[in-house]
Formats: C-alpha cells, structure tokens, sequence
C-alpha cells in the first residue's frame, strides 16, 4: 500500500513539476539556510580552538594592566620587570617555559626592498612557550641574550617578501636602524584568531630589542606554558599570588595585572559563535514553518482538484485510510524531495562559504538527519489536515463534483 502511494504521489508530483517546485521552496531555503549556517558556525568554532592552539599549548598569557573599572591599562600600566619574571621562575611550578616578552612595529629593510613587521624581544624560551618550529637554523643562544647581540630569528612572510630568491641565513637585514643577522627561520603559522599574520615577525633577544628598539627595560607580556591542562589553573594561581607580592599589591587592592587563560578565551569566543550560529539557525528555521503552511495550502488545492478522483476511488472500494494515507505520502515526498535539495545547496552554501571565508568545511551528519527528519515531520503535520479532508469526502458529492 505504502508502495502505491508512493508511485502515485511521484506521478502527481510530475504532472505538476512548476507547482512542486514552487511549493518546495520554502522548504529547500530553510533546510539550506539551517545546513549552511551551521556547518560555517562548526567550521568557525574548529578555526578558533586551531588558531588558539597555534599560540602555544595550555598557555597562560600575563600582560601589565587590568580590565576591571578604574584600573589603568595600556600605557599608563606598570610595565614587568626581570625581578618579576625571576620570581616566576622559581616560584611557578609545572609549566615548561616562562618567556618575557616585548614587541613593537617596525620597518624591515633588505637591500632595496623593505616591509612593516612585529618585532618581538624574547630569550629562548619564547619559542617552547608559544610551540614555534624551525624550517631553517634555530634559536639564538643563552650567551647572545646576555651579551645583546645584534641576531635575529624571522618568520615565513619576512622571508617571502624581503628575501625570496635568496639562503635568509647569514644574511643581515636592518630592523629600523639596526642591523641584524639572520640565524633562523620559523615554521608558519597562519592567521591568528584575531586576524593577524603571525609569520611577519622578526624575534631577537629581550636585551638587544630593549637598547637599540624600544630604548626602554619594559617587558609587555610574559607568556608561560603550563605542563599539562590540568596544571593551568595551578599556575595560573601561583602567578597571580607571586606577581602580588614582587609588586606589593595589598591584600584588598585590584592587580595591575592580568593573567589570561588562552583555553578559556576559546571557550568564550566558540561559545559566543555557538549561540550566534543557534539563533540565526533559528531564524532559517522559521522558513521552513513558512514551507509547510505552502505544503498545505497545495495539498488542499490539490484534494479539490482531484475530487472526483478521490470519489471514484472510495466508489469502487477504497477506504478511507488509503485515501488518508496517499496525501499523506504526497505531502511527505514533496517535503524529503524539498529537504533533499536544501541539503545538497546548504553544503555547496557553505563550502563557498569555507573557502570565501578560509575556514575548514565542517559538516555535521547529525544536523543532515535533523533536517530530512524535521522535513518529513513538516510532511506529517500540514498534510495531516489536507488528507483528512479527502479522507472525509462522500463518494456520491465527489462524484458529482465539476
């Protein structure tokens, strides 16, 4: 039975291939809107954790500053000093490295070729802290730091733009106005979360950027890295009671500092697109609603339509329920035909979109089911009233209906 109404109900539906498609509309556009959406929003959330990641394994971000109200932040904060980051050292258990840090843009020159880059001094741990790689040479050494030697460590984009045709090591470039020779080259790491070229960098030691870049001893940020995640949460205790005490903060006084948990910042921002991608799927959602009012309204003109069809039937011994049970299968198939389409243009929607936008195509078998089942229950439900109808209808009236 269920066979012959669905053979019946791919027959109506080609007899009026304009009609069906138009009818299926809404239901293609809404089942395409909530596929789209959500796949860009999983595909987002995957690029935010792998950009969080590329800054370094369980990391713990200090920067002077607080963003409470009324604490000062920026440049009237208290910049770090090397008592502070030493009191890390040996007071901050479980992490592999604790790496101070100061940046500042700058203009990198290379014969006749120059660029704007970050310029970041640092000592040797920077680069375990933040899980930096080495595609050619490696690190400066302990004694350059101490000695402030005029080396440098540069990123891929450095070398692509200033020197591409040539071997970067050994080579001396000039960071503002200070030479610099080249002892290695880092490992890409793409865009970060926020939008920026992490690769166009130049890393020298903390003692060489201070004197002859930023002409100050102020450290920006010191970021540390924890052993494990588990260990986070306890280092990012102890950091804050030492920093307390180097800087003699009082009991009830506000930090001027702030100790950033970049696993957390994750959390927030997939959590926040998480809820954008659920309320703008909820709006696509609404569409489908609309889909289904379109689904009845043509089943009903249908049913008048075929009146003295559905009278033949029931004359010559159809029963009611087989009667119910055709326009139900109608409504169903046209609604699976409407949520198969929006499926298959939600993903061409959103691999565009992953490529437009450069994030990963993430889709979701369980959002595919979720659609053809909400598709056939809209199906149910507004063609319920429509195959009740024709179920309901007086062989003798339908007969004799024009």
């Amino acid at each position: 039975m269920l066979w012959e109404s669905f053979k019946l109900a791919l027959r109506s539906v080609r007899r009026n291939v304009l009609r069906s498609i138009l009818t299926l509309l809404g239901i293609v556009i809404g089942v395409a809107a909530v596929i789209a959406l959500v796949t860009i929003g999983s595909g987002a959330n995957e690029k935010i954790s792998s950009d969080i990641s590329k800054l370094g394994s369980n990391m713990l971000i200090v920067r002077p500053g607080n963003q409470g109200p009324g604490a000062p932040g920026g440049n009237e904060a208290r910049s770090f000093t090397e008592r502070d980051v030493e009191a890390l050292r040996n007071g901050v258990a479980l992490v592999r490295a604790i790496a101070p840090t100061a940046s500042k843009q700058a203009i990198i020159v290379y014969d006749a070729t120059s660029t704007d880059a970050s310029v970041t001094g640092a000592d040797q741990a920077f680069f375990v802290a933040q899980d930096w790689s080495f595609i050619q040479g490696g690190s400066f050494t302990e004694s350059d730091v101490r000695a402030a030697s005029n080396v440098c460590v540069i990123g891929t984009t450095i070398v692509s733009t200033l020197l591409p045709n040539v071997d970067p090591l050994g080579q001396t470039i000039r960071v503002g106005a200070m030479p610099c020779s080249v002892v290695g080259v880092l490992g890409s790491k793409g865009q970060s979360a926020f939008g920026t070229d992490q690769d166009n960098i130049v890393v020298m030691p903390l003692r060489t950027f201070q004197r002859r870049i930023a002409g100050n001893t102020k450290i920006s940020n010191i970021s540390v890295s924890a052993n494990s995640p588990t260990a986070v949460k306890s280092a990012q205790d102890s950091i804050t009671a030492i920093l307390r005490e180097t800087r003699h903060i009082g009991e009830n006084d506000q930090e001027d500092f702030s100790v950033r948990d970049m696993t957390q910042i994750a959390a927030t921002m997939s959590a926040t697109t998480t809820l954008m991608t659920g309320l703008l799927g909820a709006v696509a959602a609404v569409s489908l609603l609309v889909g289904g009012i379109g689904i009845m309204n043509i089943m009903l003109v249908s049913v008048t339509e075929r009146t003295r069809e559905i009278g033949i039937r029931l004359a010559i011994g159809a029963l009611a329920s087989q009667v119910l049970t055709q326009f139900l299968v109608e409504a169903v198939v046209l609604c699976l035909l409407g949520g198969f389409l929006g499926v298959c243009l939600g993903f061409g929607l959103a691999g565009l979109a992953s490529f437009f936008l450069a994030i990963p195509f993430a889709p979701d078998p369980k959002v595919v089911v979720m659609a053809f089942g909400f598709s056939g229950l809209i199906g149910l439900v507004f063609g319920f009233f429509p195959a009740r109808n024709a179920a309901r209808l007086d062989p003798i009236e339908a007969l004799r209906h024009e």
